[in-house]
């Protein structure tokens, strides 16, 4: 018995395979594009604020986030990861964040918050703090947060048009906003 070859089983890749390809390499670039958009923004924000830190807190839930990007002036600094205390942020700062509000805090140890939300930050070494909403069409999609560890640090209004101008940026991406 002979077996003959046959081409049609070894000629490369089918559409579905080739297609399934392109998809993945433009997912790719949509997220290497997000990430270059994000991190660069980040950076221009902590330079121009001369702060210790400015990350992105992601929901990736109903109002569950974490750290998914931080732009650092030391390693120190760090708090990739970190997930937000969930009793500390409940439906009544979500809807506050959704109508637009810009929280600055100018020293998180005289400003009247709450006790979990001051030990939180007090656990970050963050001792002033300026927060934008991230806003999408589908709604609160994160916070654009930045962070002075070493002093007390009084908010200018241009400080706070810059960090919405930088979220509105973020919020314009098309790895973003499709999100």
């Amino acid at each position: 018995m002979s077996t003959q070859f046959d081409p049609t089983i070894h000629s490369g890749p089918r559409d579905s395979e080739v297609g399934a390809m392109k998809s993945i390499l433009q997912r790719l670039g949509q997220t290497m594009q997000r990430d270059q958009l994000v991190q660069s923004t980040t950076d221009d924000l902590r330079s121009f604020l001369q702060v210790d830190r400015v990350v992105i807190y992601y929901f990736y839930n109903q109002w569950e986030g974490q750290v998914t990007f931080e732009s650092l002036s030391d390693q120190k600094y760090s708090i990739y990861g970190s997930t937000g205390p969930d009793q500390c942020f409940n439906d009544e700062y979500a809807a506050l964040y959704l109508a637009g509000r810009v929280r600055a805090i100018a020293d998180i140890e005289t400003e009247p918050i709450e006790a979990c939300h001051r030990d939180f930050l007090r656990y970050l070494d963050v001792r002033a703090n300026l927060v934008v909403p991230i806003l999408t069409t589908q709604g609160l999609w994160g916070l654009l947060t930045a962070h002075h560890c070493q002093s007390v640090k009084d908010w200018s209004d241009e400080d706070i048009k810059r960090m919405q101008k930088g979220a509105l940026a973020l919020a314009s991406a098309p790895s973003i906003k499709d999100n």
